[in-house]
């Protein structure tokens, strides 16, 4: 069975924002709600100024990227996503409607190295899955889609079967971690194929710190 989001990010293609591709492989005989760690294989694409391809095969992610010749070539890139990071990415325009968790944890990164957290961090958003994705397993980071209070939010936005599951099989499989802001990403059984969930996703320290602030 072949999962997918055809168009990622398509809100910003008037824009000239990278879009993508995202896509699951799960096994026939288990049917469509099944849970993440089933896939046989998950992967997405980037189209932005390279054409670009992520994809694991439940072993280590490769990179690939589209030639002149119309052939993807191996990028010859070992895919890992560091430990730990100094960036997050989150649309920090809903700060207002965000749980005390979530609110609290970004407050302490914007607090800089006068704050808890003692450290200054970036903050980056693109607001295209692949896009913010693709550069957290280049350089390490913290990507935030939380559920928040809006009408039709309260349960995340991003569906789980075709991005939020294989975006986290990438994720794992480099090091990483991907929660729904208390268990893995990959452990959710699906109710329903468009089913949505919170995600977090990035290096598995920060990770981590975002974690401890849940109640």
């Amino acid at each position: 069975i072949v999962a997918s989001d055809p168009l990622d990010g398509s809100s910003n293609i008037d824009t000239n924002v990278s879009v993508g591709t995202i896509f699951s492989i799960l096994p026939a005989s288990g049917g469509v709600l099944q849970p993440g760690r089933n896939q046989l294989a998950a992967g997405f694409f980037v189209y932005g100024p390279q054409t670009t391809l992520l994809v694991s095969f439940g072993g280590p992610v490769m990179a690939f990227q589209l030639g002149d010749d119309g052939h993807f070539h191996d990028m010859g890139w070992s895919v890992s996503i560091t430990t730990d990071t100094r960036e997050f990415s989150i649309n920090a325009s809903n700060m207002r409607h965000w749980r005390p968790d979530v609110a609290a944890y970004i407050a302490d990164c914007l607090a800089g190295e006068t704050g808890p957290r003692k450290m200054n961090f970036n903050m980056r958003w693109v607001g295209s899955l692949v896009a913010d994705g693709w550069r957290i397993f280049r350089r390490g980071g913290i990507f935030l889609y939380p559920a928040d209070a809006r009408r039709g939010y309260e349960a995340g936005r991003l569906r789980l079967v075709y991005e939020a599951n294989p975006v986290a099989f990438l994720v794992e499989a480099a090091g990483g971690k991907a929660i729904n802001g208390d268990v893995p990403i990959l452990d959710l059984v699906p109710e329903t194929l468009h089913a949505r969930v919170p995600l977090v996703f990035g290096s598995a320290n920060e990770v981590d710190e975002f974690a401890r602030y849940r109640p």
